[in-house]
């Protein structure tokens, strides 16, 4: 699938999830607006998170009173309703993309449609790949190939201390090439085909769907699991396997 057809169909079904929810002709109001690190993921046992050294940025979406976040290398601050947003084109405006992503997850936040479209803070990165082992041992115990898409330290550390081989695609050159945790960071554009067809489960940062190589990982022959806030609203929009924890650790 190409990054057209995926936004087209994207928008396709956003749009007819506004008119079902009586939503696009209406005002509501969307504001977007980029978080500061300690926003976004408070004080962190580990300091080497994406959002901390400055590779992402968070922007958040509120509707009616519910946040949706998404992770993005292009921020954009936004005011005006949703049927506005249907306008906003996904495949070359990178900073509109990612704040119709959250957009949508606040909506679906909203209609109570999902949950954990919000970071988990402080603690919660080390709870959830304490959540995950679990979660893989339970749903995926005879995979011992995992292709982790994207660096997430404390998923990477706990991949590499359970038995299971390990391969980490990252697209920031800062990581590629380097070993994070006794595992080499590899370039998720060349070092892709070889790790596909290497995996038997691959889990994929849920913010592909911001920078489109969310497309790479559909209709694999091979198990994906999503995993992160991101793709919070998108995964029931287009029946993706995701997976997060956030709603666990949520603040009071």
């Amino acid at each position: 699938m190409t990054r057209e057809r995926f936004y087209a169909e994207w928008k396709r079904l956003f749009s007819e999830f506004l008119k079902k929810e009586g939503l696009r002709g209406q005002a509501v109001s969307v504001t977007c607006r980029s978080l500061s690190p300690e926003e976004a993921i408070g004080q962190t046992k580990r300091k080497d998170f994406p959002i901390l050294t400055g590779k992402e940025e968070m922007i958040q979406a509120e509707v009616d009173g519910a946040k949706g976040q998404a992770f993005t290398s292009a921020p954009v601050a936004f005011s005006g309703t949703l049927e506005q947003l249907l306008d906003i084109d996904m495949v070359h405006d990178a900073g509109g993309r990612s704040m119709c992503i959250a957009a949508l997850n606040a909506v679906m936040r909203a209609k109570g449609l999902c949950r954990s479209t919000v970071h988990c803070r402080k603690d919660g990165p080390e709870q959830c790949a304490c959540d995950m082992r679990s979660f893989l041992d339970e749903r995926y115990p005879d995979y011992k190939r995992v292709v982790l898409v994207g660096y997430q330290p404390a998923l990477l550390e706990m991949l590499a201390k359970t038995g299971r081989s390990v391969q980490v695609l990252d697209l920031n050159p800062a990581n590629i090439g380097q070993i994070r945790y006794g595992v080499p960071v590899e370039d998720g554009v060349s070092s892709y085909p070889d790790a596909v067809s290497w995996a038997d489960l691959i889990l994929c940062t849920g913010s592909t769907v911001c920078n489109g190589s969310i497309v790479q990982y559909l209709n694999l022959p091979v198990d994906v699991v999503f995993y992160g806030t991101t793709l919070a609203g998108t995964a029931i929009l287009m029946h993706l396997n995701r997976v997060c924890f956030a709603d666990r650790y949520e603040e009071e």
